[in-house]
C-alpha cells in the first residue's frame, strides 16, 4: 500500500497536469477527454509514472460515481426551449439508434474477432451509446457552433442514450451467464427499467424542487452538499427499484434545468466544475486501468471495426431512425458523423471481468482502443466536417457582465442583452427620453469593450449592448424602439 501522503500527490499533480492539458486542446483542437486518457496512460504501469493499476471493479465504481454528476450536470445545463422541439428525433435514436448501432456491430464483431453471436452482440452493446460527456465538452468548446437543431438533438441524444447501452450490456451478460435464459426475458425488463427509471428521475425532480424551495439554509454552501445527496438518492432510488439510474439522473437534471429555485446559478455553476473533475478523475483512471501492450496485437481488429462502426453503424441507424422527420440528408451526415465513443464504453466494458466472461479482456481492449480512435478522428475532425457540409454558424462571444440576477418564484423579469444598432432611432438620445417601459430598467451598458453605469441623462450609442431587467413583454417593446431605424441614416 503506498502511504496516503504519496496517493494525495499523485491525485493533486494528476488533476493539474489535466486541466492544465486543457489549454493544449484549445491551442491544437485536440479533445480534452482524449488527452485526459492519454494522461492516465502515461502515468500508468507501461507509462513514466509506473503507478499500477488493475483493479476493474474499483474502476467501475469510480466512473458510475463520475457519470452520475456527469449526465446530471449535462441535463441540468440543457436548454429546454432548444431541446423540447427535437425530443422525439432524440428519444428515438436513444433507443431503436441505440439498438440498430448494437446489431450492425455485433455482426461485425462475430466476423471479424471470430465471437459467438452473443458475445458480438454483448460488445456491439458496449460500443452502442455515443458519450455524453465526450460530446458535451466537444460541443460546448469554443471552436463549434452548428445549426439548428443539430447542437440540442446531439446532446440530448447523448445524454440520454447511455441507459440503453447500459440495459444492453447487462442483459446481453445474462444471456451469456444465466442458463436457459432467452432474449425475449428482456422485454419486460427493458419496460421495467426504463419506465422506473423515468418515473424516479420525474419524481426526484419535484422533490428537488419542493424541498431547495423550502429548506431555508442559513449558509448558502450547503445547497450545494444537499443538491449532491439527492442526485445520488435519485440515483440509488431508481436502481433500487429495478429502474435505471443513469436515466433517472438525466431526467431530474434536465427538469431542474428549466424549474426556478433559490441558489439555482450557484448551483448549476458548482456542478459544472463538479463534472469537470469527474470527467477527469474517470478519463484519468481508465487510462491508468489499461495496458498498453495488450491493445498493440488488436490494433488492426480494433481499427477496422472502429471504421465500420463510424462509416456503416452509425450512419445506417441515424438514417433509418431519422427517416420520419423533415431533415436534410447533410444534417443526418452531421449527426451520424458526431458519433463519439467516449468513458460510458469503457465503463461498460469492465462489467465482464466481474462475471468471468472468458473474453472479456479481449473486450476491453478492442472497446478502448474503439474509444480512442473515435475521439481522435471524430472529434478533431468535427469543425471541419461542419464546414464542409456548410453546419456551421459563426461563433457567438457572448458579453460576461460583473453582475448576476437570478430568477426565483414571485420575480416575472430577467436580465436580458439587447444590441442597438447603428442606425436606430435611439442613437444619440438620453436613456430618460427613450419611453423605457415604467417597470423595465436598463441595469448596465457594455461599451468598446468597457462598462458604463447608466443613469436617465447617458446617452445611447451605436453598437451598445444593453442590459436589460424586464418582463418578456416589456423586453419585446424595448427590442422593437431599438430596432426602429432613423430614415435620415
Amino acid at each position: 500500500m503506498m502511504p496516503i501522503e504519496t496517493i494525495l500527490l499523485w491525485v493533486a499533480v494528476l488533476i493539474f497536469v489535466s486541466v492544465v492539458s486543457s489549454k493544449f486542446s484549445d491551442r491544437f483542437a485536440i479533445p480534452v477527454l482524449l488527452l485526459f486518457l492519454a494522461i492516465g496512460m502515461l502515468a500508468g504501469s507501461e507509462g513514466v509514472g509506473q503507478i499500477y493499476f488493475d483493479n476493474a471493479q474499483l474502476a467501475k465504481s469510480i466512473g458510475i460515481v463520475a457519470l452520475i454528476f456527469i449526465i446530471f450536470s449535462g441535463g441540468f445545463d440543457t436548454n429546454w426551449k432548444d431541446t423540447k422541439p427535437v425530443v422525439w428525433p432524440g428519444v428515438i435514436l436513444s433507443t431503436a439508434g441505440v439498438l440498430l448501432t448494437a446489431i450492425i456491430t455485433g455482426c461485425f464483431a462475430v466476423y471479424i474477432l471470430k465471437f459467438s453471436f452473443l458475445e458480438g452482440m454483448l460488445l456491439g452493446s458496449i460500443v452502442s451509446s455515443t458519450d455524453a460527456a465526450a460530446v458535451f465538452n466537444i460541443l460546448r468548446s469554443k471552436r463549434i457552433s452548428l445549426k439548428k437543431p443539430l447542437k440540442p438533438l446531439l446532446e440530448f441524444e447523448s445524454g440520454s442514450n447511455d441507459p440503453m447501452a447500459v440495459f444492453l450490456t447487462v442483459g446481453f451478460i445474462s444471456l451469456l451467464t444465466v442458463r436457459d435464459m432467452s432474449i425475449v426475458a428482456l422485454i419486460p425488463k427493458f419496460m421495467l427499467d426504463m419506465g422506473m427509471g423515468a418515473l424516479v428521475g420525474y419524481l426526484m425532480a419535484r422533490a428537488i424542487v419542493f424541498l431547495i424551495n423550502r429548506l431555508k439554509l442559513e449558509y448558502e454552501g450547503l445547497y450545494l452538499v444537499v443538491m449532491i445527496s439527492l442526485v445520488l438518492l435519485t440515483y440509488v432510488i431508481a436502481v433500487f427499484l429495478k429502474g435505471n439510474g443513469i436515466l433517472a439522473v438525466y431526467l431530474a437534471g434536465l427538469m431542474l434545468g428549466k424549474a426556478e429555485f433559490p441558489n439555482k446559478r450557484m448551483i448549476m455553476r458548482f456542478h459544472d466544475g463538479l463534472a469537470w473533475l469527474m470527467q477527469i478523475a474517470m478519463f484519468v483512471t481508465l487510462g491508468l486501468l489499461v495496458f498498453p501492450s495488450h491493445i498493440l496485437p488488436l490494433i488492426g481488429p480494433g481499427l477496422l471495426l472502429t471504421i465500420l462502426l463510424m462509416v456503416v453503424a452509425r450512419p445506417i441507424s441515424v438514417l433509418l431512425c431519422l427517416s420520419p422527420f423533415k431533415m436534410n440528408i447533410r444534417k443526418k451526415t452531421m449527426i451520424a458523423w458526431v458519433g463519439l465513443r467516449g468513458s460510458v464504453p469503457i465503463i461498460l466494458a469492465t462489467f465482464p471481468f466481474m462475471v468471468g466472461i472468458p473474453q472479456a479482456d479481449i473486450i476491453f481492449n478492442i472497446v478502448f482502443f474503439v474509444v480512442f480512435a473515435s475521439v481522435l478522428i471524430q472529434g478533431t475532425s468535427i469543425p471541419i466536417v461542419s464546414k464542409v457540409l456548410k453546419l456551421d454558424v459563426p461563433l457567438v462571444n457572448k458579453t460576461r457582465y460583473p453582475i448576476e440576477f437570478e430568477k426565483t418564484e414571485g420575480i416575472n423579469a430577467e436580465l436580458t442583452d439587447a444590441i442597438v444598432p447603428y442606425g436606430s432611432e435611439a442613437v444619440g438620445k438620453r436613456i430618460s427620453d427613450l419611453g423605457v417601459p415604467e417597470k423595465c430598467l436598463i441595469v448596465l451598458i457594455s461599451r468598446n469593450d468597457k462598462f458604463v453605469i447608466p443613469s436617465g441623462s447617458t446617452i445611447i450609442e451605436g453598437g451598445d449592448v444593453l442590459l436589460v431587467l424586464a418582463n418578456t413583454e416589456d423586453f419585446l417593446i424595448i427590442q422593437k424602439m431599438l430596432a426602429h431605424l432613423n430614415r435620415e441614416v
